[in-house]
Order: C-alpha cells, then sequence, then structure tokens
C-alpha cells in the first residue's frame, strides 16, 4: 500500500484528494483504506449504501484503542477507483476478501456492517465462516425487510426509479441542505477530515453512487437468500428507535405515524434475526436514526464492539 500511488485520482478535483487513509490494490483496482491499532480480532467497518468508510473515523478511532480497526471504500464508491454499479454481493465479498489479505488485517475479523453494509456483512460471514469472529449490525439491510413494513410504504418504495431521481444539477437549497446536516452532525471532527468529506457528500457524483448501488437490492436478496447459514458466531444487532434530519429530508411526504411504524417494523425485524441464531441479541437505541446512530451515539456501537471482542 502506499499514501499517494501514482497516477490519477478517479477524479481531478482537488475535493477528489482523500483526508485520510492509503491505497491498496485489488485485482488491479485502487482502494481506499484506513487502518489504525493493532491486534485481533481485526474490527472491520462495513459502511452503508450512499456512506464511505471515513463516515466512521469516529468509532473507528476508539476501536482502535482495542484491536485493529479498519475503514474503506467498496470500489465505486468514495475515494476508490470507479467500476460500473451496481455489483453482485458475490463481488463486494470477494473484493473485500482480496483487500483484507492484501493489506495484511490480520484475522479473524468482527465485521461491523450499517445499512447495506450490514447485508454484506452478512453474506461474508457465510462465505468466509473461519474468517469471521462476530458481527454488529447497524440497521442492517435484509432481505424481508419489507415484510415487515406498512403495505403503503413498501408501494412507495417498488414504484421509486433510481433512474429518474436525481437531476444532472441539485437545486442550491438541496445542497446547502445537506452540507448543513453534515455540518451539525461532525462538528466536533477535525477540519481536515470534516471539511473533505462534507464537500464530496454534497457532490452529485457521491449522491448518485449511492443511488446506483441500490438498484440492485432485489439481486442482493436472493444472493442472501441463497447463501449458507450463519456461522455460530455472537451477533449484535443495533436498532436505530428515531427519526433523523436525514431520513426527514427523504420522507418528507410520510407521515410521522407511518415513520413509526416503519420503525416498529424493523425493531420486530432485527428481534428475529438476533433470536435466528445462537448467540444474537438486538439492542434498541433510543433517539437516533438510520443515518446518525454511529455519530450520535458512538458510546452504544463501541460498547458492542467491546462486547462482542469479548466474547
Amino acid at each position: 500500500m502506499q499514501n499517494q500511488p501514482p497516477g490519477a485520482l478517479p477524479t481531478t478535483t482537488a475535493e477528489a484528494v482523500p483526508p485520510l487513509g492509503e491505497y491498496c490494490e485489488v485485482e488491479g483496482r485502487r482502494l481506499l483504506l484506513h487502518r489504525s491499532g493493532s491486534g485481533s480480532p481485526s474490527v472491520v467497518f462495513l459502511p452503508g449504501g450512499g456512506t464511505v468508510g471515513l463516515d466512521y473515523w469516529n468509532v473507528q478511532e476508539k476501536a482502535a484503542e482495542l484491536t485493529t480497526s479498519v475503514v474503506y471504500d467498496r470500489a465505486g464508491t468514495g475515494w476508490s477507483d470507479r467500476v460500473e454499479l451496481p455489483r453482485t454481493s458475490a463481488e463486494v465479498t470477494d473484493e473485500l476478501h482480496h483487500m483484507l489479505r492484501s493489506a495484511d488485517i490480520p484475522a479473524p475479523y468482527l465485521l461491523v456492517g450499517h445499512s447495506l453494509g450490514g447485508l454484506y456483512a452478512r453474506h461474508y460471514a457465510t462465505r468466509f465462516p473461519d474468517e469471521t469472529a462476530g458481527l454488529l449490525l447497524l440497521d442492517p439491510a435484509h432481505e424481508d425487510y419489507n415484510a415487515y413494513m406498512p403495505r403503503r410504504l413498501v408501494d412507495q418504495w417498488e414504484s421509486w426509479d433510481p433512474d429518474q431521481t436525481l437531476p444532472d444539477e441539485l437545486p442550491d437549497e438541496v445542497v446547502q441542505m445537506y452540507r448543513s446536516l453534515f455540518a451539525q452532525e461532525l462538528a466536533d471532527w477535525p477540519e481536515a477530515i470534516r471539511g473533505p468529506l462534507t464537500e464530496r457528500h454534497v457532490s452529485p457524483e457521491w449522491l448518485r453512487v449511492g443511488f446506483q448501488e441500490a438498484k440492485s437490492v432485489d439481486q442482493l436478496h436472493d444472493e442472501m437468500r441463497r447463501a449458507a447459514p450463519l456461522p455460530d458466531v455472537p451477533i449484535i444487532v443495533l436498532t436505530s428507535m428515531g427519526i433523523d434530519a436525514f431520513k426527514e429530508a427523504v420522507s418528507a411526504s410520510d407521515s410521522e405515524s407511518l415513520l413509526e411504524e416503519e420503525i416498529q417494523g424493523k425493531a420486530r425485524l432485527y428481534t428475529a434475526l438476533a433470536a435466528s441464531v445462537p448467540r444474537g441479541e438486538n439492542r434498541l437505541i433510543d433517539g437516533v436514526g438510520h443515518v446518525t446512530m454511529h455519530w450520535r451515539r458512538p458510546d452504544a456501537v463501541l460498547q458492542a464492539v467491546q462486547d462482542l471482542l469479548g466474547r
């Protein structure tokens, strides 16, 4: 790996230069990776759709006080090389498997997966059980999610067309709204990380990547349904029981009662998920939403990491 590899970055803007991390080459592609700490099992953070590795910097650095701790950007996302999206879960988990070996990250791994990253974490565990020490799932994407949701919401989601969602140029008021949300949530982060991270998040390119990854969600669900059973490792699910400003921004047409039905539905789903394995637990985290759980309650995330490492 190297801090500034030869050759052009995926784009040529100043904002494309990552504020932290190294590049690791995997199958001819450069993946941005940031590691801290030492020891095993290693804690590996898998970002959600539309998020990147450094979004988890606050909890990754704290986990590094316990053991080796890693964040990274999947190919096609963040500061990693661009690839055609969407991709299969097999491609994503193969890539992660090769990256961890290439970067000499010591196995086994405690996989911390948020949202879409939670589905990838589960799939990785089924494919590479001997390398998996445990799973921490933050509001994970799940193949049975819609079955627990109110019909009105499911109908809305099924009518969603990601190709028609984002215009080529976003209205300035939308950009400023998202910029202010990130500024609020990352207010105590170092400016050297907060500034570039925020500016890239409000760029049309990064916003579009988040939608592109989600286009294959049905295929990802089918892959998970066909996967082997989860290995007998400790699993903790953290369920956000609140609604944050990011959720409000994309759910303006939904009533408060409908959003509450979604929260209660996912709580039932994650409780069932935890009960489906020998050493599973679902922890309800009040007062935080889906996007901001690890920013507003890093203590809950780190406590779960510590508990899983202890098991």
